[in-house]
């Protein structure tokens, strides 16, 4: 786990073009220093994160923000649900199969209209793989085991009939280890994100079976539109400080509104050089591919939601047989708000 303390940036003058939803009155937060969970930040599924947190919108909106970065999504959940951070951007999917076990923790904020993430095979095995099913008791690297990555190949699999169990999730993280994992044949394929499967696809070592970086391959595998990455924590967060969640999302906003704007160029001297995983020009194209990824109003659309527990109940048979109520799983009141100031 790496810690880091956002501390003050100034914006820059292309950021001031962009007028983000305007800073709350100083003195209202009721909670000024937060923590933040993520698991994986220099994934390009996280990016708002790090422009909020490079570009100095957190500071704006008068916070300051501590980001632990953990080794993937359920491991972010977990220190959630632990109470050693405030609040966490990861996968929506989290608030769907945590209402499911009882505990009430809502999205605030859509970071991602789709997922961006993929099922590469290691290339050796073109002529084995096929389709999913043929992974049947192959090794699979994913960020964490019971993070996104896990639910994308779970759906999958069982979209053909094959149960998580007839595989074997290996956690490989979001960055140069699981690049080292596939390049080591440590696994036999990966779901993972940009810039890691671009870095793998650009170097010759994987082929590419399922793929939701963009909008037609979303729809392609779910049949629609999937939210991705959000902003959540815990229902009893919100209701104590509602001016913080308020200027948290604010900043979130901000940074969607400069990432629809930016070019790649621009996004890739934001970020720090360790993100490009040595090739700064596989990261601008992996950047260039991305961008349609991230939420343009922060809503998440019914239709998305439904999406989402249709994908988990297709292997989870807790949620098969519970009663999901999805609108408890995302409150956008605060996204509402900001999108009118």
């Amino acid at each position: 786990m790496r810690r880091r303390t956002v501390l003050a940036h100034g914006l820059a003058a292309a950021a001031l073009l962009l007028p983000g939803p305007a800073p709350l009155a100083a003195g209202s937060l009721e909670k000024s220093k937060i923590v933040l969970g993520v698991g994986g930040k220099p994934l390009l599924y996280y990016l708002p994160l790090t422009i909020a947190e490079r570009k100095g919108f957190f500071k704006e909106q008068g916070l300051e923000v501590e980001i632990n970065d953990f080794g993937g999504g359920a491991k972010s959940l977990q220190a959630l649900v632990g109470g050693s951070v405030d609040v966490v951007t990861g996968a929506y999917e989290h608030t769907i199969r945590m209402q499911a076990k009882g505990q009430d923790i809502r999205a605030v904020i859509e970071l991602g209209r789709f997922p961006g993430i993929v099922l590469a095979v290691r290339k050796s095995l073109a002529d084995k793989v096929k389709s999913p099913k043929d992974l049947k008791g192959m090794k699979i690297g994913v960020t964490a085991p019971g993070s996104s990555t896990n639910f994308f190949v779970n759906y999958l699999l069982a979209k053909e009939g094959v149960a998580p169990e007839e595989v074997a999730f290996i956690g490989v993280g979001a960055g140069p280890t699981a690049v080292a994992a596939m390049k080591k044949g440590e696994i036999d394929a990966i779901a993972n994100l940009d810039p890691v499967i671009a870095k793998l696809e650009q170097d010759g070592d994987v082929f590419v079976l399922a793929d939701s970086r963009t909008e037609e391959g979303t729809k392609a595998i779910f049949g629609g539109s999937n939210p991705a990455a959000v902003l959540y924590t815990k229902a009893e967060f919100i209701q104590n400080n509602p001016n913080t969640v308020q200027a948290l999302v604010n900043a979130f906003l901000a940074a969607l509104r400069w990432i629809e704007k930016a070019t790649p160029e621009e996004i890739a001297q934001a970020v720090p050089e360790e993100y490009y995983l040595g090739d700064r020009q596989i990261y601008l194209a992996s950047v260039a591919k991305s961008k349609p990824m991230y939420s343009r109003t922060g809503l998440i659309p019914p239709e998305g939601m439904r999406n989402a527990l249709e994908m988990l109940s297709r292997f989870d048979k807790e949620l098969a047989n519970a009663k999901i109520d999805l609108s408890k799983t995302f409150d956008g009141r605060f996204v509402e708000r900001a999108n009118k100031s």
